[in-house]
């Protein structure tokens, strides 16, 4: 079992809005087949083993060496018997019970919830009156009017804007084409700009005051789509490169988040930045071979060693990141077969259904650096992975769509590309996405979620389109 499925180091696995039962606890809403085979495992076994023994203790000739030899192997025989039912009994009731949880996740809790979107226009619509009516205006002492959203939406703490909250808002405005006038994207990129810290760059509300590379980048991808000039993004784009060396830098260098975002970032900033093929071959170089997928190539959370169990995630990131960088940079045969390997690893998922399968469960990953100020603690970037939309990107990337047509795998993407965008979809309501945490109670809206779940249901909703007479693949 993984490190993410076990939920131990720096990943660790989350079902929103899902609470995992402690093991072999059964619980009071049970299916009656899963709660009769559980009884019959508990009181069948213990007859089973006593009818054997007692069949047997009777039949055995009594010269078989004494009375003691017929008690032991009418005993052994009759304990294995025992086991053995209680085994098939346990297996049966578990079989009933993942039966049952897979057909109700299947449905999804918001799929079936009060009020939930029909269509994806109206979820669209939807996300959009949440935005304007979340969108905070703060008049700050030192930065001036800012306007935008913090990480997630109704916060308890003042909900001051951030740069990461305020670029994925950005980010989903431009995707929703703002239909009307109650919301400037002008506001919203002067805020980022009033958001820039004092030596250049941006950070999470977690980092502090050092500008970092993935935030940064981020930021600087929302400006540049919403048409910053050019001259002041390319001074940024220098000292954010300046700055993502593994030198400088180490942790961010070796994590396949930290990297594929940086990358993304500049590629719509700084398409022309002499540091997008020194990144991009990193990430390529990362790739590590998995044996139980015929040794495909795939990554994990980390791009050096040790590089951590293959990860679903970090694979579809890298190959976003990797199709993007192929259509402005060009692609070499190396790095090419990575990302094509990559797409057939994705597609090689061996569980099922593919809505409800382990390679979509979301990841919380934890980004640690060593602080500048005092290296001997840590500066921690907490990062909630939405799996599916990631999933549902890579599958729809045109490089994705050429294997599929290149070795006749059409119906593995489909299949696959049907699940992840499933469970996109049930991951909403009123088109605003909810990550649970866990066995808690506590329940974020992070801005990033919708945003990575709205584009991913834009790009299927376009892809699915097509003239009449003409098919996707």
């Amino acid at each position: 079992m993984s490190q993410q499925q076990r939920g131990h180091g720096p990943l660790s696995s989350r079902q929103p809005g899902r609470t995992l039962p402690a093991p072999h606890e059964e619980s009071a809403d049970s299916p009656p087949p899963a709660r009769f085979v559980g009884w019959l495992g508990g009181l069948g076994a213990v007859a089973a083993g006593y009818g054997v023994f007692q069949f047997l203790f009777s039949v055995l000739p009594g010269s078989f060496e004494g009375s003691a030899a017929r008690y032991v192997i009418a005993g052994v025989s009759g304990l294995g018997i025992c086991i053995a039912a209680w085994l098939v009994a346990a297996l049966l009731r578990a079989r009933a019970a993942a039966t049952e949880r897979a057909s109700a996740t299947r449905v999804g809790p918001a799929a079936t919830a009060p009020g939930a979107p029909d269509s994806l226009p109206q979820a669209i619509a939807s996300a959009y009156d949440t935005l304007l009516d979340q969108v905070s205006v703060v008049d700050d002492p030192e930065h001036g009017r800012l306007t935008g959203w913090p990480h997630s939406l109704g916060e308890d703490s003042p909900s001051r804007p951030t740069p990461v909250g305020t670029a994925y808002g950005l980010h989903i405005m431009l995707d929703l084409g703002v239909p009307d006038g109650r919301l400037s994207t002008g506001d919203l990129v002067d805020t980022l700009w009033r958001m820039r810290l004092p030596d250049g760059g941006w950070s999470a509300r977690s980092q502090g005051s050092e500008a970092r590379p993935e935030v940064t980048a981020l930021v600087l991808g929302a400006l540049a789509r919403a048409g910053a000039s050019g001259e002041r993004l390319a001074a940024e784009v220098d000292r954010c490169a300046s700055g993502f060396t593994r030198q400088l830098d180490r942790a961010g260098w070796e994590s396949t988040h930290v990297v594929t975002t940086v990358l993304r970032g500049l590629l719509r900033a700084a398409p022309r930045s002499e540091s997008l093929p020194v990144l991009r071959q990193a990430l390529a170089d990362g790739a590590i071979s998995d044996p139980h997928r015929d040794h495909l190539r795939c990554w994990g959370y980390r791009l050096q060693p040790p590089y951590g169990p293959p990860s679903p995630l970090h694979t579809a990131q890298a190959i976003v990141a990797l199709d993007r960088a192929a259509r402005v940079l060009g692609e070499g045969g190396d790095t090419r077969a990575a990302r094509e390997d990559g797409i057939r690893w994705l597609l090689s998922c061996p569980d099922a259904p593919h809505d409800t399968c382990l390679d979509l469960e979301n990841l919380y990953e934890e980004v640690r650096r060593p602080r500048t100020d005092d290296p001997s603690r840590h500066e921690v970037l907490n990062v909630r992975h939405f799996t599916a939309s990631w999933l549902a990107r890579a599958l729809l990337s045109p490089g994705a769509l050429e294997i599929a047509r290149a070795e006749g795998l059409q119906d593995e993407l489909r299949v696959r590309l049907e699940g992840a965008v499933a469970a996109v979809w049930a991951g909403q309501t009123d088109g605003i996405w909810y990550w649970g945490r866990g066995a808690g109670t506590e329940v974020r809206r992070p801005i990033s979620m919708t945003y990575q779940g709205l584009s991913a249901l834009r790009t299927h909703a376009v892809w699915l389109y097509q003239p009449a007479g003409r098919t996707h693949m």
